[in-house]
């Protein structure tokens, strides 16, 4: 019964996942997940750590984890934070760093949670808009703002901004955090961690759910400036002292000691994006170019939310969004290349 709720629910618009469905036989290209399972030694550390200790909590600062995301990236423990999914660190972001008096900026098409955290936190936003070519300009965030957040490469667009363009966004603004959040960088991008210890101004927020094939496991990071990571922690420690259980710990560290694995499955994703880019150009597709497990797409004489139907009753899944400026594009996961010749076959079949 509403009337019990408390008066900020009733000015929510929560996000709304991708779909989820119940079905084996759907091939599912709607919500970015890495078409390859998990680095096997991953699989066997969760194993291995499925024993007695569950009775027992975890560590609740994540060292262990802490120091192998350090280690990887060439930063200190001090500079890296780890939380239940990307979602939760940028939850944290939200509330211990772009919360001011100024508004926060963010691109008027990009990560829909960005825009549902600051109506639950009370955070004015400012939406800047992508160009003409749904590329996000550093020069428009040249304005008065208490931080800036961007998604890199851009969700849903799969657009890349270069680091000499981070490095300008942070140039601009020496007094606000500016958040990176490289969720899909590992497919193609360079990631700004590089430039953390030039900029104390610059937090960058990474996930291990899509390029290391651990969206079930909900484990995420930031690393930056130690004085940044000290304000997350409080936040953290203040409604959740214990936020990643003994497997995900375990399995998000061997994550990080099987680099091989990790690297062999970017590499295949990134070539059937490529592969799969051509493919959907000689159907007469227009394609942005996407550094992400994903690629954005418009047939110029073909209606998106059709297509999207016509592929459904197919048994294929992908993305649709209504947003005006993009309801006439599909966001299309990478899958196996099975999964993409599928795909393909039956667009043609749907064009024709």
């Amino acid at each position: 019964m509403s009337r019990f709720w408390s008066p900020v629910v009733h000015q929510l618009t929560p996000y709304v996942p991708g779909e989820q469905p119940k079905l084996d036989t759907l091939i599912k290209l709607n919500t970015n997940e890495n078409p390859y399972g998990p680095s096997p030694k991953v699989l066997a550390a969760i194993r291995a750590a499925t024993d007695d200790s569950l009775r027992l909590y975890p560590d609740p600062s994540g060292d262990k984890l802490k120091d192998a995301i350090a280690g990887y990236h060439g930063v200190s423990r001090p500079q890296v934070f780890v939380g239940n999914s990307s979602d939760e660190v940028l939850g944290i972001v939200f509330q211990a760093l772009l919360k001011h008096e100024q508004p926060l900026l963010m691109p008027d098409i990009s990560y829909g949670f960005y825009p549902v955290y600051c109506g639950l936190f009370g955070i004015e936003a400012r939406q800047v808009p992508l160009d003409d070519s749904l590329s996000i300009r550093v020069e428009d965030y040249r304005q008065p703002c208490g931080g800036v957040i961007l998604a890199n490469p851009n969700a849903p667009t799969g657009r890349l901004l270069p680091l000499s363009a981070i490095r300008q966004l942070l140039d601009d603004h020496p007094d606000q955090v500016v958040v990176i959040d490289e969720a899909y960088v590992d497919f193609g991008g360079d990631s700004a961690i590089a430039l953390v210890n030039d900029y104390p101004n610059l937090l960058v927020v990474h996930t291990l759910s899509k390029s290391r094939s651990l969206a079930g496991l909900r484990v995420g990071y930031a690393v930056g400036d130690a004085t940044l990571i000290e304000a997350l922690e409080r936040v953290k420690n203040s409604f959740n002292a214990y936020p990643l259980d003994r497997l995900a710990l375990a399995g998000a560290v061997a994550s990080f000691e099987d680099d091989d694995y990790f690297r062999h499955t970017c590499q295949a994703v990134m070539r059937t994006r490529e592969q799969l880019t051509a493919q959907l150009q000689a159907l007469g597709f227009e394609v942005l170019p996407s550094a992400a497990n994903f690629v954005f797409a418009r047939h110029p004489q073909h209606d998106a939310a059709m297509l999207a139907t016509g592929l459904r009753q197919q048994a294929v899944i992908v993305r649709h969004f209504t947003a005006p400026r993009i309801n006439q594009y599909l966001r299309i996961s990478i899958g196996t290349d099975a999964e993409c010749t599928r795909l393909v076959q039956v667009l043609g079949s749907l064009l024709s």
